[in-house]
């Protein structure tokens, strides 16, 4: 007689698989990896910039695609990403894309502690290890503040501010000492409570189109001095 499962039971062994596969890619390696392996190496002259990060990433290039289009720019954002995660997949997602530079955008999550605690340092030390991978493999790095946020709608009472206030003081004056861009989204983009103008987003975290319209400038500002210097 065959042993003819439930629904039930099909539905908490996928599950069951789901989560396993997930635990065994924490940091998402398979996101991006049939795109890395279409992409290929950059084309003679091509100038390829990697812009890397979590969720503030990855749907700059879903809200404004027009940015992205007809330039040698690749979005590698995973959205709820910490920067353990990004630092793992680090080599895959930039490295091995042989980009010219590589605009780094991260700490929120880690500051929400979506992968657990995390202590500033060891966001400092992360951030301080992907710019080191990148300037021994040649590519430029380009370092970004930490984007205000007064509170996170997924995980509120943190008090968030002040933590990303000293961070980007910490990662301005990184890249400074070590010969880095840096890029100063926050000072435009703050309101008096230390969080994210709500001109600027829906939920206080994630920038909307009018958000990403003051960014570009400042990228695009970025990207220009990184390749003058190529």
């Amino acid at each position: 007689m065959k042993n003819i499962k439930s629904p039930l039971s099909l539905l908490i062994a996928g599950i069951f698989s789901f989560q396993t596969s997930k635990a065994q890619d924490w940091a998402n390696l398979g996101y991006y990896k049939k795109d890395n392996i279409k992409i290929g190496s950059p084309k003679k002259a091509e100038k390829r910039i990697v812009f890397f990060g979590d969720s503030i990433t990855e749907s700059w290039g879903k809200i404004c695609p027009y940015f992205f289009a007809g330039k040698a720019y690749i979005n590698r954002g995973i959205s709820g990403q910490t920067t353990p995660q990004m630092l793992l997949r680090f080599r895959a997602d930039v490295i091995n894309l042989k980009p010219v530079a590589v605009i780094i955008l991260a700490g929120t999550n880690d500051i929400a502690g979506n992968t657990g605690p995390s202590t500033l340092e060891m966001i400092k030390d992360n951030i301080t290890s992907m710019a080191e991978l990148a300037k021994a493999n040649g590519i430029k790095v380009i370092l970004s503040s930490v984007l205000p946020v007064y509170e996170y709608p997924w995980k509120r009472g943190l008090h968030p501010s002040e933590k990303i206030a000293s961070l980007n003081k910490w990662i301005k004056n990184y890249a400074a000492n070590n010969k880095l861009i840096y890029i100063d989204y926050y000072t435009s983009m703050v309101d008096e409570k230390k969080g994210l103008r709500i001109k600027y987003s829906k939920d206080g975290v994630h920038p909307n189109e009018a958000g990403y319209k003051v960014m570009i400038p400042l990228v695009e500002l970025a990207i220009a001095k990184a390749l003058q210097t190529e």
